[in-house]
């Protein structure tokens, strides 16, 4: 009897799997060796790394031949697809399994992306036409990819036709191998600048708008069109080249048939369900954004960007979709967006934008008289109309991003264009002196009393201060034109009120009604950019004295929730400090005290300090700005514009310090690059100057007057001795009278003595006269000639100071004028070279990619040729030995007495040769 065998010991996975790797690294039959592999495979799933990649785990003992195979047995299909499905398997085992884990992935992918040869075999297999070699090829550098990103895109960068094999998978016909492949390029892509021009240059554009359109363009694509978005998207982030290469290469025009498409179908078709609409949404943001890539604010390609959809139409089909009822609120919000950067800071464009028409956001029926225009009964309005319908006159919470969109599209219409901004400031201020009921007036709407409209739409007031003080920040002519706006006619007898004061009165007014919290911070928001660096300004504000009280008194009340309109109240004091004068209404002298004593240095600072503190303030650039950010059902925390947070912040220690500034010294501002008035120090010293020459005049009228008593007196001394002397001479007539009749020879003597007296008196008489005449004169003539002399004098220094301001002026208009045409020439200069560089650059690398390709080709056909030459010299000394074989066998049967006829010799040769070949 024979004995029962005992049951076999049971095989451990670790020596499974080293039998299995032995197997793979040393079997010589194909069919042996892919036997090894299915094994493998089976295993890899529940223990990819059995031991922890120890000797025993598939990952290091058969790994290395796996990958070996692939290059062994690359030819047969059979045998590469059991391969990379094990590789796949150990890139993704099962979660359940305790051997998985994130250190297995990076280590395979290590081994892979060690040697260039490796990856260069997975993109070998994409030339193939095979389905799962291609396919699992894609899902295996993608594994890597994820695993160690930047070593994987060295080596696809490296590797010969690495990228032209990639793109060439977007255009295979079956949608797994090609979504597979959309994927790879779009975790390829995001980073590397050089990569994002390789697959470019590889006619990528063409390849991803030919996907779009075959997967149902926009509105009926699924998912694979917002991938191929994303990736056009990860091709035109920040490289200038590729923008230029998309715009060169005709693409521009299928953007705009995407867009057309979109606002032809959208309207008109059924009811979708819930998730279609959802993903065309997704696709429209997701070419928007693409949009928005080319519109980079001061970016070099810009400009160029900008008048490439404007002639392709694109800015106004965005437009149009904005405004179109049909669209969805997110969708109305990225295309106004887009359009507000379409305009930005193109002049042309900006001129032409305003000439658009689109549908009108409002529902009330057309007037008499009405000059909109009617498109499938909707009314038209031309943009700029429609813009501040949508952001001042459509109250509902939910459109407020869209009313934030056409805010910032609005802005972007005047930005830096100062004769689009004088003029979109004159048509606002002539509706609103015309009384014209024009509920779409920022003048209007801020200018008007508070009243319950405030407490239901609080934003109306916000978006008519922000857009009011885009139109005024920095800009003194704006400043200017808008303070001429006034209210009330002084003919009938009324209070004429400035804006300004109606400005502050309605902030007053709110401060004291407790109104919402955004009303007050848009009338300060305007005020503290209007009043700074304004003195006119400011001296319109302090004409209402109460002002300044009740602005300390509001930084005065407790802290509470109220911060932020407390710092904001104290800014616009420091502000008001700051640029006031001692010929202001409200003197600085006078100013300085109330904010040092009443308010208090320490209280000023607190204020300031806690709202420059504030997460609204602080945070502002990382905080959203838009609805979804509140809580449903309120309004959003959207305080502040980012044009004046970043005022706010340039000039947060200016005011800071504003307060420790002496009265006695005032602050010259500079207005477009001229001073604006003279400084006060100039002022006094002037001043002082005048004093000095009215002494030095009424010293001289003085002195004049002292010479003239003077003459008058030596006149009155010449009469008196003139009629002393007469009395004399009458006398001395009476003596000579009396001596004549005595004796004749006194007489003679006396008429002698007489003439000599009287030669001698009127000798001294004619000396005094002409004596006092010659002084009197000379006094008159040095007096009058100082006169003169002081007249002259301050006539040249006022005449010095005038020409001074006057060539100071010119000197700064010249060069400015040198400056712009220098600045000019050298950005056409700039943009010429770099034009012709990148076409260079551009020309070159096409150039460099067929030589290498050419080389490859050549190699390849080389090494073809030697491998079948080899395969007919293996053939031939198999033929060879078979047929020694058949004669020897032959002669053995014959030594053995057997008889073989010339067909048995025949078939017996067949079957050797077939037991031979198994």
């Amino acid at each position: 009897m024979f004995a029962i065998a005992g049951k076999p010991a049971q095989q451990s996975v670790g020596d499974t799997i080293q039998v299995l790797a032995g197997r793979l690294g040393t079997a010589q039959l194909l069919e042996d060796r892919r036997a090894s592999i299915a094994g493998i495979r089976s295993l890899a799933k529940q223990y990819p790394a059995s031991g922890k990649l120890q000797s025993s785990s598939i990952a290091s003992s058969a790994l290395r031949g796996l990958i070996a195979g692939l290059s062994k047995d690359g030819e047969d299909v059979d045998t590469v697809k059991v391969t990379l499905e094990t590789l796949l398997m150990l890139f993704n085992p099962d979660k359940n399994s305790a051997e998985a884990s994130e250190e297995l992935a990076l280590w395979i992918a290590d081994e892979f992306t060690q040697r260039q040869e490796n990856i260069n075999l997975l993109l070998d297999f994409l030339d193939t036409n095979d389905f799962y070699s291609r396919l699992y090829s894609l899902q295996l550098l993608s594994a890597i990819l994820s695993s160690r990103t930047e070593r994987t895109e060295e080596c696809i960068f490296a590797a010969p036709l690495g990228i032209s094999r990639l793109v060439a998978v977007l255009a295979d016909n079956r949608d797994a191998i090609r979504n597979e492949g959309l994927s790879l390029l779009i975790h390829l892509t995001p980073t590397s600048t050089e990569l994002q021009k390789r697959v470019a240059f590889e006619d990528a554009f063409e390849r991803i708008f030919n996907i779009i359109k075959s997967e149902g363009s926009l509105l009926h694509g699924d998912r694979i069109v917002e991938d191929c978005l994303i990736l056009l998207a990860n091709l035109l982030r920040f490289n200038v080249s590729n923008q230029s290469f998309f715009r060169e290469a005709g693409c521009v025009p299928k953007v705009a048939r995407l867009l057309n498409d979109t606002l032809r179908e959208q309207g008109s078709e059924p009811e979708v369900a819930e998730w279609a609409k959802l993903q065309r949404n997704r696709n429209i943001y997701a070419l928007l954004a693409v949009l928005r890539l080319f519109l980079t604010t001061g970016g070099v390609g810009t400009q160029t960007n900008q008048a490439s959809f404007w002639q392709s139409g694109v800015l106004n089909q965005v437009l149009q979709l904005a405004f179109n009822r049909a669209t969805e609120m997110q969708i109305k919000v990225e295309a106004l967006i887009t359009c507000a950067d379409l305009i930005r800071g193109n002049a042309s464009i900006q001129e032409q934008f305003a000439q658009l028409k689109v549908t009108s956001v409002l529902d009330e029926p057309l007037g008499e008289g009405t000059q909109a225009i009617q498109q499938n009964g909707i009314a038209q309005v031309y943009v700029i109309d429609g813009l501040l319908d949508l952001t001042l006159s459509v109250p509902l919470l939910t459109a407020f991003d869209s009313r934030l969109a056409a805010c910032e599209c609005i802005k972007a219409y005047f930005y830096n264009h100062p004769v689009i901004r004088k003029h979109f400031l004159r048509r606002a201020i002539e509706g609103h002196t015309s009384g014209a009921d024009e509920t779409a007036n920022v003048l209007t709407t801020l200018l008007q009393p508070l009243d319950s409209h405030v407490s239901i739409n609080p934003y109306r007031s916000w978006f008519a201060a922000v857009i009011l003080f885009h139109l005024i920040f920095e800009d003194a002519n704006g400043k200017s034109l808008a303070m001429s706006v006034t209210e009330g006619d002084a003919s009938q007898g009324e209070e004429v009120v400035t804006c300004i004061q109606t400005l502050t009165e309605n902030l007053l007014n709110g401060i004291q009604r407790n109104v919402d919290e955004r009303v007050l911070v848009a009338y300060l928001m305007l005020l503290c950019g209007w009043l700074f660096e304004d003195p006119d300004g400011v001296n319109d504000f302090l004409g209402e004295g109460s002002n300044i009280q009740s602005l300390v008194q509001m930084g005065l009340r407790p802290a509470g929730d109220e911060i932020i309109v407390q710092g904001l109240c104290a800014m616009l004091l420091g502000i008001v400090y700051e640029f006031s004068t001692k010929d202001s209404p409200v003197p600085r002298a006078t100013i300085h005290p109330i904010l040092a004593s009443q308010m208090g240095r320490d209280q000023y600072i607190d204020r300031l300090t806690k709202f420059r503190g504030h997460p609204l303030v602080r945070d502002f650039e990382v905080l959203p700005q838009n609805l979804n950010a509140a809580p449903p059902g309120s309004l959003p925390d959207v305080l502040f514009d980012k044009t004046f947070v970043d005022f706010v912040k340039d000039n947060f220690s200016r005011l800071l310090r504003a307060i420790d500034r002496d009265p006695g010294m005032e602050v010259p501002v500079i207005a477009n690059g001229v001073q604006k008035g003279i400084s006060r120090e100039m002022v006094d010293s002037l001043r002082s100057q005048l004093e000095e020459k009215d002494k030095a005049l009424h010293k001289s009228e003085e002195e004049l007057l002292s010479k003239s008593r003077q003459l008058g007196q030596e006149q009155a001394d010449h009469r008196r001795a003139k009629e002393t002397f007469a009395v004399e001479l009458g006398r001395i007539k009476q003596v000579n009278e009396a001596l004549h009749r005595h004796h004749e020879e006194d007489l003679n003597k006396l008429r002698a003595e007489q003439s000599r007296m009287l030669q001698d008196h009127q000798r001294q008489l004619e000396h005094v006269q002409k004596t006092a005449e010659a002084n009197a004169d000379r006094t008159r003539k040095r007096m009058e000639a100082e006169i003169a002399d002081l007249q002259s004098h301050v006539t040249k220094l006022e005449a010095d100071l005038s020409k001074a301001n006057k060539n100071h002026i010119q000197d700064l208009q010249t060069a400015h004028d040198e400056y712009t045409a220098n600045k000019a020439e050298q950005e056409a200069r700039l943009q010429r070279a770099e034009e012709k560089a990148k076409d260079f650059e551009a020309r070159s690398e096409v150039a460099a990619a067929r030589i290498r390709k050419a080389e490859l080709s050549l190699a390849k056909m080389e090494k073809e040729k030697q491998a079948v030459q080899n395969e007919l010299d293996d053939l031939l000394m198999v033929f060879s030995d078979l047929e020694a074989k058949v004669t020897r066998y032959k002669e053995k049967l014959q030594a053995l007495g057997e008889v073989i006829s010339d067909d048995e010799d025949e078939d017996g040769d067949a079957e050797e040769v077939e037991d031979d070949v198994d």
